[in-house]
């Protein structure tokens, strides 16, 4: 007993003088660290009970309230001290290096099972009855309640080997020295303590593991060390990798930027009509390529900044699907490729949803498709499941091309991952355009399954759910995204002006503007806007540049705004085309918004909407 109370006071002072020494000093907040803030409360808990036991024992009776009380609350400590290591390998675990919990479906079973195992088994500890031993000196209890509870202690610390054999890979052995530590002295003790149940070293046992983490794995210091490396870490590598997209930003646009400056040279020293012709086709080509990164970046960044938003419109499924064949085909060039076509007969003529992001996804899946299929076959496919007022479509892109090996299908919507990096191919793109696709899905609900095998094909298949508006066509409904072309219209009898600080796209504009007959004015710059409005000219519709020096669209436009009796709409036209920015011009007071570079289709949304059976 003399031997037992001095090891309790040892233990006392040592885990006394950690505690002060651990909660003075700055933390990592980390959940293992808020497990073992816990099991230091604990063993400071234990060592009080061990010491309350020795005094119930020496001042109060066997058939004493007090004593039975102490004993059964001993006894529940050491069941929580081994259900606190036990959560607390685990959750080192599963969250290592977190400061939150975060358990996926698997992990949340595994530790509510365990909560349950350990919730039960300090009901039965409580309620399983003991006995004591007292000859002499010698006092100790035992019965069923103490081999109760033996038996979930070494269950527990088998388990936890086990569960450390199989973990060992994610978590650097350091972090287990101490739990095998206290397997192993754990054992040991028990043993012991099962051969000499007088002697009072389980409560010993407990204090020298929770001072041996501390200066092992559990020490701020160290901690702090181990955050700062991890940072470190990091950056560097983040800046590894701000390095590798720059190079691949760098080789990517070169790319279809040297086609647009080599055929627009060849284009100013045509011989003739044709050729000029055919070196437009190509810089357009080129132009749409580098639209294309451009785009990809741009929505990358929408995506992570959460502001990517869901846009939903009635649209007519089958002319969106339509609209993307036409698109495809042309990039099929001179390749053998079949592509085959094949829509479900039962497709809502009318769905409710986002047609833009719709379109965006098959478009990639099907353009990738091209890029990688060099020859064979391309099966776009779409059915449908039609449930009261939703309709599911299974959307599938099957291709006979390079397909994709196994073990890079999990990093296959990874950003900058391009499935035949590791081959020098001529694969236009950076890698954007699956991870947008996977982002856009998940964004709508959807899910997204990729079946491939190595050097015979890929198939890409989605599911995504849409409202349904109207299962046949109907005539009276005009809430379509229906666009028709420019050369359809004439407004020989409108006046536009336009107001950019650079001549090129003055220029552009002009010419676009030219295929709907309109009268055009040009100016470089807000101050000479304002001077012709001041002078009395008269406009239908103003499309105004923004980001111009000395005085930006939204200021000329405030004050446009100040003269009386202007009345003229005007329209945001610049290259400023991040999210949000349409809501940010119209806030402004801008009628409208158009984004460089200028996408016919929109463009004559607007020449409709300001010009046509319009009085201004």
């Amino acid at each position: 007993m003399h031997l037992s109370f001095l090891l309790l006071v040892a233990s006392l002072f040592y885990v006394t003088l950690i505690s002060c020494l651990y909660f003075r000093k700055s933390r990592v907040k980390l959940v293992e660290n808020k497990m073992y803030e816990i099991i230091i409360f604990i063993s400071i808990l234990g060592i009080l009970l061990d010491f309350a036991g020795i005094y119930a024992n020496l001042n109060f009776p066997e058939t004493s309230i007090v004593r039975l009380l102490v004993v059964k609350f001993y006894l529940l400590y050491l069941l929580s001290f081994v259900a606190l290591l036990t959560f607390y390998i685990f959750l080192s675990v599963v969250n290592y290096q977190k400061s939150s919990i975060e358990l996926n479906k698997r992990n949340k079973i595994q530790f509510f099972s365990l909560l349950t195992i350990y919730i039960i088994s300090a009901i039965l500890t409580f309620v399983l009855p003991f006995d004591y031993f007292n000859e002499g000196s010698i006092v100790y209890v035992y019965g069923s309640s103490t081999i109760f509870l033996y038996a979930v202690a070494g269950l527990s610390m088998l388990g936890w080997a086990m569960y450390i054999t199989i973990n060992f890979r994610k978590v650097t052995l350091k972090k287990y020295i101490p739990i095998l530590t206290f397997v192993l002295t754990g054992g040991l003790v028990s043993y012991i303590q099962w051969l000499h149940p007088e002697l009072l070293l389980v409560t010993a046992a407990i204090s020298f593991t929770v001072v041996f983490m501390y200066h092992t794995i559990e020490n701020p210091d160290v901690k702090m060390l181990e955050k700062v490396n991890m940072l470190k870490t990091q950056a560097e590598a983040a800046n590894l990798a701000k390095t590798n997209f720059l190079s691949s930003m760098s080789h990517e646009i070169r790319t279809p930027l040297n086609a647009i400056v080599g055929f627009s040279e060849c284009i100013a020293n045509a011989k003739d009509l044709e050729s000029a012709k055919s070196d437009a086709k190509d810089v357009i080509t080129a132009s749409q390529n580098l639209l294309e990164i451009v785009n990809g970046i741009l929505d990358i960044s929408k995506i992570e900044a959460n502001k990517m938003e869901i846009v939903s419109v009635d649209y007519e499924i089958r002319k969106a699907l339509d609209d993307i064949v036409k698109l495809i085909v042309p990039r099929i060039g001179e390749k053998s490729i079949e592509f085959k076509i094949n829509f479900a007969g039962d497709l809502p003529y009318l769905l409710h949803g986002d047609r833009g992001k719709v379109i965006q996804i098959i478009t990639n899946l099907l353009t990738n498709a091209v890029k990688y299929t060099d020859k064979g076959v391309i099966n776009f496919t779409v059915n449908c499941v039609n449930v009261n007022d939703q309709c599911k479509l299974v959307i599938s892109v099957e291709d006979t091309g390079r397909g994709i090996k196994l073990e890079r299908i999990d990093n296959l919507f990874e950003k900058f991952e391009r499935l035949e990096e590791d081959r020098n191919t001529p694969i236009e793109g950076i890698g954007l355009g699956l991870a947008i696709t996977k982002k856009l899905i998940e964004m709508m609900g959807g899910k997204i399954v990729v079946q491939s095998k190595y050097k015979e094909g890929s198939n890409f298949t989605v599911y995504l759910i849409q409202n349904i508006v109207s299962q046949t066509k109907d005539i009276t409904n005009q809430n379509l995204s229906t666009i028709e072309k420019a050369d359809e219209f004439d407004y020989f009898n409108k006046k536009i002006l336009i107001v950019d600080d650079n001549n090129l796209n003055l220029k552009v504009a002009s010419r676009l503007l030219e295929a709907y007959k309109v009268k055009v004015e040009m100016v470089l710059s807000g101050f000479e806007c304002l001077d012709k409005i001041n002078n009395g000219e008269n406009y239908d519709l103003i499309l105004m540049d923004d980001m111009m020096p000395k005085m930006s669209g939204s200021e000329t436009l405030e004050k446009l705004k100040s003269i009386e009796n202007f009345k003229t709409p005007v329209v945001a036209l610049t290259a400023n085309a991040i999210s949000g920015m349409r809501e940010k011009y119209l806030a402004v007071g801008f009628d409208d918004y158009l984004a460089k570079p200028i996408e016919r289709s929109e463009l004559t949304k607007i020449i409709k909407k300001f010009l046509e059976n319009k009085n201004f």
